[in-house]
C-alpha cells in the first residue's frame, strides 16, 4: 500500500486534479490519497488558506463577509464545473462554510483553525466527488471519524499515539481514501490544525499508521534540489537522502517538505518519496534510513532568515550552578523557543526565531537576565541567517569545516556563530542576512562544482 500526498499546486485547478487522478489510477497500490487546499494556479494568485485566514479575521473583526465568502466560493465552483461535477458539490461547499463562519467564536484561535481547516476539507470532498466521476472506487475521509486524534491547547498541535492505532484501519479499505490534510480533532471532537505546511505532516502519519511500503509526496519540482535553484543556476539533483538529512535541509529553508513530517514515517522506516505532479514519470527523490556518502559528503546547502541572537557574558559563567538553566526559564516564561546555543566559558548566545519575540518581550527578557542573572553584558541583535551544510558524510571528511570557513571568508562576509549538531549531519554558520545570497552561491560552488568538473 502506498500514501500519496499532492500538494496546493497539484489541485489548484480542475486540469491539476486531472492529473491527480491519473497518477492515482496508474498505480492501484496508491490507495490513501492526502490532499491539501488548492494552492497557487499562477504568479499573484492567492491560495484558498489565505483566502479562508482573510475570510475569518473578517468575521471576527465583525465585518460583513459575503464578499471573501464569494472568493472561496467561486474557487471551488470554478474547479467543480470545469471537472463536470454536480452543482450540488459547490451549494454543499457554500453551506459549510456558512455553518464554520456561524460557529462559536468565544476562543479566536479554535474559530480560525475550524475557518481554515475547510480548505483541505472541501478539497478533500471535491476530490473524491471527481474521483468517482473518473472511474475510481474511492470515499472521503473525516479525520475525526478516521481517528486522528491531536492533543489539546496551548500545546501546539500534535497526534496522540492513540492515533496511529485507529487509523491503521484505513489499511483494510478496498477503496481509495481521500484524505484532507492539515487537521486533526482533540478527544473532545474539538478541530486544530497543525502548522502551515500540515498536509505533509497528515500523509506521514498515515502512512506510518497502515506501515505503507512508501509515502509519495507529490509537488511541483521533480525532485530535491542540493540548494536553492532560484539562487544557484542548475543545482545538482538529490537522487537519494536519509530522514536526518531531509529534516536538516527542511529546517534550514527547504521548502519541498515540512521539517516536521519526516518523523512519522521515520519511526516505522517508511521510505518517502519527492516526485512531481507535472511530471510522475520523473525518479524523484527518495529519503530513506541509510545512503551511501562515500561520493559526495555534503548532500545539500540550505539558509534561512529570519533569526536574532541574544547575547549574554558574565564573567566566571562556568562555575555558576544552574546559569544556562535559569536563562533558559527566563526564555520559557515568554513562551520562547530556541534554536541553537552556541557558547563560551564566560559568554553564549542564544539563536531564536525572530518572530517569537516583540519589542516588550525583548526589553523583559534583557531586564530580567540583567537583574536576577547579574549578568555584565545583555544584547539582542537582529537580522541573521542560519547557513547550513548537511550530509551523512561530514562526520567523516578531515577539513570540511575549514574549507566552508574559507569558501565563506573568500565573499568578505564575517561568521557570526559556528555550531554542529553532536550527530555531525549538519553543520550551521550564522551570517548576516544580507550576506546570505553570496555565501550561499560560494558554498554551493566549493562543494558541487568541483565534484561536476571531475
Amino acid at each position: 500500500m502506498k500514501v500519496c500526498k499532492f500538494g496546493g499546486t497539484s489541485v489548484a485547478s480542475a486540469e491539476q486534479i486531472k492529473k491527480v487522478a491519473a497518477i492515482v489510477q496508474s498505480d492501484p497500490n496508491r490507495k490513501i490519497v492526502v490532499v491539501s487546499a488548492p494552492g497557487k494556479r499562477f504568479s499573484g494568485d492567492t491560495k484558498v488558506t489565505d483566502l479562508l485566514i482573510e475570510l475569518g479575521r473578517a468575521s471576527l473583526a465583525g465585518e460583513r463577509v459575503e464578499a471573501p465568502l464569494e472568493k472561496v466560493v467561486q474557487r471551488y465552483a470554478q474547479i467543480a464545473e470545469e471537472l463536470d461535477l454536480d452543482p450540488a458539490v459547490s451549494r454543499a461547499i457554500q453551506t459549510d462554510l456558512w455553518n464554520r463562519l456561524s460557529a462559536d467564536k468565544s476562543n479566536e484561535e479554535l474559530y480560525m483553525d475550524r475557518i481554515k481547516a475547510s480548505g483541505e476539507d472541501n478539497s478533500a470532498k471535491l476530490i473524491a466527488a471527481y474521483f468517482a466521476v473518473a472511474g475510481l472506487q474511492a470515499k472521503y475521509v473525516n479525520p475525526g471519524d478516521a481517528g486522528l486524534i491531536v492533543n489539546d491547547l496551548p500545546k501546539r498541535t500534535q497526534e496522540l499515539p492513540e492515533a496511529y492505532e485507529r487509523l491503521a484501519a484505513l489499511r483494510n479499505t478496498e477503496a481509495v481514501s481521500v484524505f484532507p490534510g492539515f487537521f486533526g480533532f482533540t478527544k473532545n471532537g474539538t478541530l486544530r490544525t497543525f502548522e502551515r505546511g500540515g498536509s505533509d505532516i497528515t500523509g506521514s502519519i498515515l502512512a506510518a499508521a497502515v506501515k505503507a511500503e512508501l509515502y509519495e509526496n507529490f509537488t511541483d519540482v521533480d525532485c530535491v534540489f542540493a540548494a536553492n535553484p532560484h539562487i544557484v543556476a542548475n543545482p545538482v539533483e538529490i537522487e537519494k537522502m536519509t530522514y536526518r538529512e531531509m529534516r536538516e535541509l527542511s529546517y534550514a529553508g527547504f521548502a519541498v517538505f515540512h521539517d516536521e513530517a519526516l518523523m512519522p514515517a521515520f519511526k516505522e522506516s517508511v521510505p518517502v518519496c519527492i516526485k512531481n505532479t507535472n511530471h510522475p514519470a520523473a525518479p524523484g527523490t527518495m529519503i530513506v534510513k541509510e545512503r551511501d556518502y562515500s561520493e559526495r559528503p555534503v548532500t545539500g546547502i540550505s539558509a534561512d532568515s529570519g533569526f536574532s541572537t541574544l547575547y549574554v557574558s558574565k564573567y566566571l559563567m562556568n562555575r555558576e550552578i544552574g546559569f544556562g538553566r535559569n536563562l533558559l526559564q527566563i526564555l520559557e516564561d515568554e513562551g520562547i523557543s530556541y534554536e541553537h546555543i552556541p557558547s563560551g566559558i564566560d559568554n553564549l548566545s542564544v539563536i531564536i526565531r525572530s518572530h517569537q519575540l516583540t519589542q516588550e518581550k525583548e526589553t523583559r527578557i534583557v531586564q530580567r537576565i540583567q537583574s536576577e542573572m547579574h549578568a555584565d553584558d545583555v544584547h539582542i541583535r537582529s537580522d541573521f541567517s542560519m547557513v547550513v551544510l548537511v550530509g551523512e558524510g561530514m562526520n567523516h571528511t578531515i577539513g570540511l569545516a575549514a574549507r566552508a570557513a574559507s569558501a565563506i571568508a573568500r565573499t568578505g562576509a564575517n561568521i557570526e556563530m559556528i555550531n554542529q549538531g553532536s550527530s555531525e549531519v549538519s553543520l550551521v554558520f550564522g551570517v548576516l542576512k544580507h550576506d546570505e545570497t553570496k555565501i550561499l552561491k560560494e558554498l554551493y560552488q566549493e562543494f558541487f562544482e568541483p565534484a561536476l568538473v571531475k
